[in-house]
């Protein structure tokens, strides 16, 4: 008699349901491809895992979409890690290091009073070129950008005897550079953004030894990692470069970086966002916009200030070395009128009685700390009041007042 016993293996069957398409799953990051002579580091994953408040939700997606997404995240996860080795190179690489301490250099040397980068590149790294001229126009550094073709057939004008010029080339061996090369003032600084880590392997410092080199290599050619030579990699490594050298020589040039991309970047949602008062200092009245009773012989009265008022446009009013704020004057009443303005009642107030305030304390901190102030149980033997006025102090300087008043009701 023959027995039977169950057969034991990994599969499971599920009767009565209709077969699902086979979803290949999603294709791995690229492995990391070594080059002679250059350590590798494995292609780090994409984590998402630290940022704050992130759920990962599994997406109920069809086969067409799982792979569009697939796709998508290996060129997202392929280009950060391009991004993270190019972190890593400046970080320990002292040819890196010293390429990019001279390009800043090269860029900042007449400290704007004279002189621009002039950005060059063809293809892909021409439009990369463009971006960054706008880059660093808006953050206050003077670019411009020049095509090498068009510089041949005169518009090589363009670069002045205090210019420094930056290649963008991630072979080094552009032929339209090289052409151009040897038609450059050998005085001016030359900059080459490229993929090479070392001079001697770079053709365009070969031809020209005193050329700064600024390395933006990638871990591995971009037919490797996509199939296709397109430049993906190179360029989103070249552009963040770019973009840390535009900000890092705006740092080095403008003691307020903010104020200068503010004053060169009015317009749209970000002109807008930079208009808004932020600072104390965007709300003072500059004492000088406050007009002054003229005739020191004869002590004004009531009414003299509130003429003075109503013809100053900031509203406020000066005698002497004291001040009186829109809010005091429109408490006079008809008895002031005649009262000289001294004996009028918590009118003037003095210039000691002013509470000092440093011109760059953000509105918001103000605003908490004024409101903390009339809210807390001492607040009646305070010396601040709605009414107390607030010297804008910047350099030691007053360069404006407000009322102290204005903060309870300011909404950011």
């Amino acid at each position: 008699m023959v027995e039977h016993h169950p057969v034991h293996n990994s599969e499971v069957y599920l009767l009565g349901l209709t077969p699902r398409p086979t979803i290949p799953p999603p294709s791995p990051p690229s492995p990391q491809t070594p080059r002679e002579a250059e350590p590798t580091s494995a292609i780090e994953e994409l984590c998402l895992d630290d940022v704050e408040d992130y759920e990962e939700e599994p997406l109920e997606t069809d086969s067409l979409t799982k792979q569009r997404i697939s796709g998508a995240i290996h060129v997202l996860n392929t280009e950060a890690t391009a991004l993270r080795n190019l972190t890593r190179l400046y970080k320990s690489d002292a040819v890196a290091a010293q390429g990019f301490n001279a390009a800043v250099e090269a860029i900042t040397r007449y400290k704007c009073e004279r002189g621009k980068l002039v950005i060059i590149g063809v293809g892909k790294s021409g439009h990369i070129g463009k971006k960054l001229v706008a880059t660093f126009n808006s953050l206050g550094v003077q670019s411009t950008f020049l095509h090498p073709t068009e510089a041949l057939h005169g518009d090589l004008g363009k670069i002045g005897k205090h210019d420094t010029v930056l290649f963008i080339t991630f072979s080094g061996k552009t032929s339209e550079l090289l052409t151009l090369l040897p038609h450059l003032d050998v005085t001016l600084p030359v900059i080459a953004l490229t993929s090479h880590t070392r001079p001697e392997d770079c053709e365009l410092i070969r031809q020209r030894p005193d050329t700064i080199l600024l390395p933006a290599p990638i871990h591995e050619p971009e037919t490797v990692s996509f199939g296709v030579s397109a430049p993906t990699t190179s360029t989103t490594v070249a552009l963040a470069l770019g973009d840390a050298l535009a900000v890092v020589a705006s740092q080095e040039l403008h003691s307020t970086v903010t104020s200068v991309f503010a004053k060169n970047h009015p317009g749209g949602a970000i002109g807008q966002a930079f208009s808004k008062p932020r600072q104390l200092r965007d709300l003072a009245i500059s004492l000088s916009s406050i007009p002054a009773w003229p005739d020191t012989s004869d002590e004004a009265c009531g009414v003299d200030m509130l003429k003075l008022g109503y013809d100053s446009q900031s509203g406020w009013v000066r005698v002497g070395d004291a001040i009186a704020s829109p809010g005091r004057i429109k408490r006079l009443n008809t008895a002031h009128m005649t009262w000289p303005v001294t004996t009028i009642p918590d009118f003037l107030v003095e210039r000691g009685e002013w509470i000092s305030i440093r011109s760059d304390t953000r509105i918001s901190q103000a605003v908490e700390w004024f409101r903390e102030l009339l809210t807390s149980p001492s607040y009646g033997e305070s010396a601040c009041s709605e009414d107390s006025i607030l010297a804008v102090v910047e350099n030691g300087e007053v360069i404006g007042v407000l009322e102290a008043g204005q903060l309870s009701d300011w909404q950011e």
